[in-house]
């Protein structure tokens, strides 16, 4: 006999058939109440493994800004936005695990406590190289912030692998993204001239948000701020390139385009999402695909 509960499919032994048709209804009983209990064990392991493959998500933060070419200065509005990045990941998922690292020793632990009982956020701060900050800009202070958050956070440790993302933004398309995770570095990047007549180039690495196993940057992307400004004036975003170029990896690349949303803490302006810019973005990604010169990155 077939039953179902939920999505799972239950076949019953003919013998408790033919114990019902007998009256043995003490076994039927006891049959039911051992099924009952596996059930909930399994489910119960299921999401319990579901959630525990979650990558913990780093939210790299600095509530006191060192680089003055930074539009959005005020504290009191840095925090609030980080706040809402915070509320839009949890409606993503309740179940995520969020660790905010701010490099400008601003402790969210008491503000995140009041508004987020429950949730499991860590928080963890510390103070960056302020002059070098100011000397080479923000980039060189989030390559700090990662290998601080990676080097103190309770989450990261237990985890192979993390998402980055700038503290007052959330991705949308998460679950989305992480479908296609490939156990070492899944980025986006910007191509420039893909709807124009001249020769595609691959600009930078949009380093707002991706997911890295922690080998992978510990090996490859650890390192690279130092190399942000010089004579060059290069930014992080153009260092990450430098890396792939570098090392010419192969399938590092989201093969469905991210969707950020937030506040870009340079402008202090939220981003434009809507329909228009989003099936752009999904020709974009396919035309770049399609072009032999940049295939093999997807």
């Amino acid at each position: 006999m077939l039953f179902r509960y939920g999505h799972l499919y239950f076949i019953m032994p003919q013998r408790l058939d033919d114990e019902f048709v007998g009256g043995y209804t003490d076994a039927i009983i006891g049959f039911l109440q051992r099924l009952i209990i596996s059930i909930v064990y399994f489910e119960t392991s299921a999401c319990d493994n579901m959630t525990s493959n979650f990558p913990p998500i780093l939210l790299t933060s600095c509530v006191f800004v060192s680089d003055q070419s930074v539009s959005l200065k005020d504290k009191d509005t840095r925090i609030r936005y980080t706040l809402e990045s915070v509320e839009k990941w949890l409606a993503i998922s309740p179940d995520l695990r969020l660790v905010i690292c701010d490099g400008s020793n601003f402790d969210f632990s008491k503000v995140i406590l009041e508004k987020f009982p429950g949730a499991n956020i860590e928080c963890i701060f510390f103070e960056n190289n302020i002059e070098m900050v100011r000397l080479h800009g923000k980039g060189y202070g989030e390559g700090e912030i990662v290998n601080y958050a990676l080097q103190h956070s309770a989450s990261l440790k237990e985890s192979d692998f993390f998402a980055k993302c700038t503290s007052k933004l959330w991705v949308e398309n998460f679950f989305d993204c992480l479908e296609h995770w490939n156990g070492k570095f899944l980025c986006k990047a910007f191509f420039s001239n893909v709807f124009s007549l001249g020769k595609t180039r691959f600009e930078y690495v949009d380093t707002r948000f991706y997911l890295v196993s922690k080998s992978f940057y510990l090996k490859y992307l650890s390192t690279v701020y130092l190399n942000v400004g010089g004579e060059q004036g290069l930014s992080l975003e153009h260092c990450f390139r430098d890396v792939i170029r570098k090392e010419q990896f192969s399938k590092i690349m989201f093969n469905v385009p991210p969707v950020i949303c937030g506040v870009a803490g340079g402008s202090g302006t939220y981003y434009k999402n809507n329909l228009k810019r989003r099936i752009k973005e999904r020709i974009r990604l396919r035309i770049v695909k399609r072009d032999k010169s940049f295939s093999s990155l997807f």
